[in-house]
């Protein structure tokens, strides 16, 4: 098998996540959040030869593809089917506890390039997008069923889109005639509509809205506060955890979290008094998230956007630093 999807920020992961010289070095024990092809997992596994990882995807195909690269390692690595919000709200308690935790929001490459699934406008494929074919609305779903404003909103909110309303209003047109059905039926819809003003952009005209869809139909943004509050507190105390994001709105959660954890109070400044933790429950190793050098953009253009943040846990949680983590 050969990998289509190169890992980011890899050696800032390896060296971030790193087990070496931590008090848990000898059994340690990590997550892959987001296992795709495996390609964290297979580095990680190389470099730290006393380490485990449990990998998870809720896409069986891709990880049908992690499974045979990490077939060499044995039973040091293992695997767990489904949506890692679902895996730390109900975590396998025949696991134990992690020291590590790895989060790359990003999607593999190989689900544009050969899921089939409408992910790229690159190619003609039906116009899908479910990471999990068992969900019940795809991208089809919502271009041919949203009224205009509803598709002008989604499109701007998720895909920071300026155009959005223009885009939006070319879609309705187009499906008033014929049901819109396929990826590269919606490209060109789009370019058709906004391509001129984007003749100076260095991205396709449909990269936003492509995007924009695809975190709708995921609901990638719902579930990643909760996910990534139930994860810290399944997080062994004195560990670490790391997450790749690779756009604004992702960024911004996990930046708010993240100093939410590092805060001594996230009380309301106008409490009587203090009834959260009263202490920091994490501290925070990134003040500034780490980015990819100019080489990794080179060798891969997708790493450009790419932002790690890692914090290392010194207590649970409680349900206040939730707060304030909307995108």
């Amino acid at each position: 098998m050969t990998p289509v999807h190169t890992p980011v920020l890899l050696g800032e992961c390896l060296k971030e996540l790193s087990p070496v010289g931590e008090p848990f070095e000898k059994n340690a024990f990590m997550i892959d959040s987001t296992l795709g092809e495996g390609g964290h997992s297979e580095a990680f596994l190389r470099e730290y030869p006393g380490l485990k990882i449990c990998g998870v995807d809720a896409d069986q195909a891709i990880q049908a593809r992690a499974k045979e690269r990490l077939s060499a390692f044995g039973g040091r690595a293992l695997f767990y089917n489904g949506w890692f919000n679902d895996f730390y709200s109900n975590y396998p308690q025949d696991l134990p506890k992690p020291n590590l935790i790895l989060f790359d929001l990003g999607i593999s490459i190989f689900h544009y390039e050969l899921s089939g699934r409408g992910f790229s406008f690159r190619n003609d494929e039906p116009l899908d997008m479910r990471l999990d074919s068992s969900k019940k609305k795809s991208a089809a779903d919502i271009v041919n069923g949203l009224d205009e404003r509803a598709l002008a909103d989604l499109i701007y909110l998720y895909g920071e889109e300026k155009l959005s309303r223009k885009i939006a209003s070319a879609i309705v047109q187009a499906r008033s005639s014929a049901k819109i059905e396929s990826s590269a039926q919606l490209a060109e819809i789009i370019a058709g509509a906004v391509g001129e003003r984007y003749r100076h952009e260095k991205i396709h005209p449909a990269t936003r809205t492509f995007q924009a869809l695809r975190i709708a139909v995921n609901d990638e943004l719902g579930h990643l506060p909760k996910a990534l509050f139930d994860a810290f507190n399944v997080l062994e105390a004195g560990g670490k955890m790391g997450v790749i994001t690779f756009h604004s709105l992702e960024d911004r959660i996990v930046k708010n979290f993240f100093r939410n954890l590092g805060k001594e109070c996230v009380c309301p400044p106008n409490a009587a008094r203090c009834v959260c933790e009263g202490r920091s429950c994490a501290k925070v190793l990134t003040r500034k998230p780490l980015g990819p050098s100019d080489d990794e953009i080179k060798r891969n253009s997708p790493s450009r956007s790419a932002k790690l943040r890692v914090v290392r846990k010194i207590m649970d949680a409680g349900e206040s630093r939730l707060g304030g983590l909307e995108a």
